[in-house]
């Protein structure tokens, strides 16, 4: 590789991520840290705003950008594929995005590198959820967002009922099913849901703040955890709260 378009990529490594460390720059541009070093030393002497030092990791400052680039087909038809596999599994309104987004990316194509993508062979048949399991997915996952608490009445594998007050914390995709990770205020822990066997939702107008041992990362570490004292067979994965 060129060293300007080292250079290049070390900018776009680095704006792609809230803090890039040398050796995860090193290891993608298959380079040693030592060369990092100097070449984030050149870019921040030529007036890129890379902020941090060795040892600790690089970010971009605010307000820098680059000129808009060109998808290369490879780019343009990986694209298309994960547009085409996310409207089938997404709600309605994350979907609807996605094909704006796309229809942006195609637009800036060289013709015969759009009809190259568009003419992929690559499909995603909608069998997943049904209307109202998509409406229940857009509406917890902008509970997520806006950290509203919701009630759902549910029901289990053997179709008995409960009732619920949940913070909801994130959504999962399985490649069958949707699962809502929650903190559960009746049993005072984590809790994974099936979306589509949520029989009635209501977002409440309460708001929650994040509490110590009560959000998304600390059940995430939760199961990490538990996971490595299952050791390989990862029993704990399939009964996580976040696991269908």
């Amino acid at each position: 590789m060129r060293r300007a378009d080292r250079l290049f990529q070390i900018v776009q490594l680095i704006r792609g991520r809230r803090l890039s460390t040398a050796a995860f720059l090193a290891e993608r541009l298959e380079v040693s840290a030592r060369t990092i070093y100097r070449d984030v030393a050149d870019l921040q002497h030529q007036g890129v705003p890379i902020e941090g030092e060795a040892g600790v990791g690089y970010r971009l400052g605010a307000g820098f950008d680059l000129p808009p680039l060109m998808f290369s087909q490879g780019e343009a038809n990986a694209l298309v594929a994960a547009a085409r596999l996310a409207q089938a599994w997404l709600d309605t309104g994350l979907a609807r995005e996605v094909e704006g987004a796309l229809g942006k990316i195609l637009s800036v194509l060289p013709p015969a590198a759009r009809v190259a993508a568009e003419a992929q062979a690559l499909y995603a048949p909608s069998v997943g959820l049904g209307p109202r399991a998509l409406t229940t997915l857009q509406a917890l996952r902008e509970a997520v967002h806006t950290r509203n608490v919701v009630h759902i009445d549910y029901a289990d594998v053997q179709g008995r009922p409960t009732q619920r007050r949940l913070r909801p914390l994130g959504c999962f995709y399985w490649g069958k099913v949707w699962t809502l990770s929650a903190w559960c205020e009746l049993r005072g822990d984590f809790r994974g849901f099936r979306i589509d066997r949520i029989v009635d939702l209501v977002v409440l107008e309460e708001h929650f703040q994040p509490e110590p041992g009560k959000t998304l990362a600390d059940l995430l570490r939760k199961v990490e955890a538990e996971m490595a004292d299952c050791g390989p067979e990862g029993e704990a994965a399939r009964t996580s709260p976040a696991a269908p």
